[in-house]
């Protein structure tokens, strides 16, 4: 049976060894709690970036502040060696504890009179550190509480859930500031932590809460010290990179870091570009739009499975580039959200897709260290694109800057055009190694 068929019948074949993906009171758990923290992401992204913009009236400050809560993409390559190693448990529950403390200190500022930009400059890296373990962490989690025949289904579902709520929240946040103003949105932000980390307490990773490393459990290795972990953590980097060399993946991970410098570039000048359309409700309907986008193609993923990855890749953010660029010039505010949304479905569509091939071709001893090298590779753009954004828009303005960040996701459509090995990618539903061109060193 292929990946496809599995995903699409989730509970046809369930059996005790591997029930419905639905009763899986580990996965629920996991999937709550990626919900509510991702509220809480939401919720301070929002509010944070409008703040420094209220306060500032600078497109370039707000593209630092972005920047800055984007570096987790930069610094993966050094969170995944160690979530390779690290209790799974205490670190999920860790990082929702300190998030929910950091956001209180915004309202507590604003109540004693002394918000300011600095302020939220000093937060913004603590906010920053604590989500650094999520991305992968949830590579090297999955794949331990799920058995390998619903996997499809369970990144699909948690894509589904996670950027459901990003468009709700980002669209609800936007609505909030307008009516209560920002630093009122900080005192729910935190309830939403404290929430998430009573569900990630919940969780029972197998084989204890111990990570794998390469070759086997902590428990097995006579519990490895933080301090092993961190000092060979160089080797792990290179048996990632190793992994991806001379893949497939190195060409799709360059494709995806031009992606996100389009993305980083966006976020930045979206909050003085909502305020031209019509202050921090529209700013968060965008906001919310790009949710929908993502929503919508984490939920049609699986059908595309059994196509070809070479041709459908192309196709699609070729179109996403087509209605971003028009979101840039449309002549009303509704048809600006509409566009920037359907731009992007494929970005929604292809996430989903990837981490399904992540977790079929690489060995699941290696999914943290080769997540945290291909999200770094293609990550590190994000803040750099903040940067850029900032300044670009300064000179030029927002609706040009957004127009030549639509060149990011039409850039794909060029890089297939060129690549004959590319274009002969199979679907995902056939995916192995050897169509990828992966080979996996020995340890």
């Amino acid at each position: 049976m292929t990946v496809s068929e599995r995903a699409e019948t989730p509970d046809a074949d369930a059996s005790p060894e591997e029930p419905s993906l639905w009763r899986n009171r580990d996965f629920l758990r996991f999937l709550a709690g990626q919900f509510v923290t991702n509220a809480g992401d939401s919720l301070y992204t929002v509010a944070v970036l409008w703040l420094v913009f209220e306060l500032s009236g600078s497109t370039f400050l707000t593209g630092i502040a972005n920047a800055v809560l984007l570096l987790p993409w930069l610094l993966q390559i050094l969170a995944g060696p160690i979530v390779d190693r690290l209790p799974l448990r205490p670190v999920l529950v860790g990082s929702q504890v300190v998030q929910g403390v950091a956001v209180l200190v915004l309202p507590l500022a604003a109540a004693t009179g002394n918000l300011s930009v600095g302020v939220i400059f000093a937060v913004i890296p603590v906010l920053m550190l604590a989500t650094l373990p999520m991305a992968p962490m949830e590579a090297t989690l999955v794949p331990r509480i799920v058995p390998e025949t619903r996997l499809s289904r369970a990144n699909s579902a948690l894509a589904t859930v996670t950027l459901g709520l990003d468009m709700i929240f980002d669209a609800l946040g936007g609505a909030f500031i307008a009516v209560f103003g920002a630093t009122t949105l900080f005192l729910l932000d935190s309830a939403t932590f404290g929430v998430a980390a009573l569900l990630f307490a919940g969780i029972a990773v197998s084989g204890g809460d111990g990570a794998a490393g390469s070759g086997g459990t902590a428990d097995e290795d006579g519990g490895e010290s933080l301090r092993a972990a961190v000092d060979s953590y160089v080797d792990d980097l290179r048996a990632g990179v190793e992994t991806l060399r001379g893949s497939a993946f190195v060409d799709l991970v360059a494709m995806t870091a031009v992606a996100n410098l389009a993305t980083g570039v966006t976020l930045a000048i979206l909050p003085a570009f909502g305020d031209a359309l019509g202050g921090p409700a529209l700013y968060g309907l965008m906001l919310g739009a790009l949710g929908i986008g993502r929503l919508v193609g984490s939920l049609v993923a699986p059908a595309l499975e059994g196509l070809a990855y070479g041709r459908l890749k192309p196709v699609m953010h070729t179109l996403g580039a087509c209605c971003w660029l028009g979101s840039a010039y449309a002549p009303s505010p509704a048809f600006t959200v509409v566009l920037f949304g359907l731009a992007w479905v494929p970005a929604g569509a292809d996430g989903v897709l990837t981490q399904t091939l992540n977790q079929t071709v690489f060995p699941v001893d290696r999914l943290g260290r080769v997540s945290a090298v291909k999200g770094t590779a293609s990550g590190a753009t994000l803040p750099l694109g903040s940067l850029a954004g900032g300044v670009v828009a300064e000179l030029l303005g927002t609706t040009t800057t957004m127009a030549l960040a639509a060149f990011g996701f039409g850039f794909t459509g060029l890089y297939f055009l060129v690549s004959p090995r590319l274009r002969r990618l199979p679907a995902v539903a056939d995916a192995d190694a050897a169509a990828f061109g992966v080979t996996v060193p020995e340890d």
